[in-house]
């Protein structure tokens, strides 16, 4: 059973960084993608940024390129989202999803993936 827990959801204010990690447990990480998405009131499940746990290719939204950065723990199954020049469009629920997938295109959908997390809170005050 795989098993995925954020934290690191805070209140921040606009400008400011924040890091969020996911514990991974439960699957041969070395084929699985890891991505993170977000959800705020209103609006569809966003993608935000994938990683796979083997090889150095990431993933971004256009949105968050250049300000967000994905990176992984491979020895504590631990991925992370660094969020820096946050802003207050950022706020949402951000969640830690996986799943084994093989071609890019398909990192960006969450209809593709199978597993998540609770989901973490990230609010960027003005």
């Amino acid at each position: 059973q795989v098993h995925l827990v954020e934290s690191g959801g805070a209140l921040v204010q606009a400008g400011g960084s924040l890091r969020l990690s996911c514990a991974a447990s439960g699957h041969t990480f070395s084929s699985y993608v890891m991505a993170w998405f977000r959800l705020s009131p209103g609006k569809e499940r966003e993608f935000v940024a994938a990683i796979r746990w083997s090889g150095t290719n990431t993933y971004y939204a256009n949105s968050v390129k250049g300000r967000f950065t994905i990176s992984r723990d491979n020895a504590n199954h631990t991925v992370y989202l660094q969020m820096d020049s946050l802003k207050p469009e950022d706020t949402a629920v951000y969640y830690c999803a996986s799943n084994l997938l093989s071609r890019p295109e398909t990192f960006y959908s969450w209809k593709n993936y199978t597993y998540w997390g609770q989901g973490t809170q990230v609010t960027v005050s003005s």
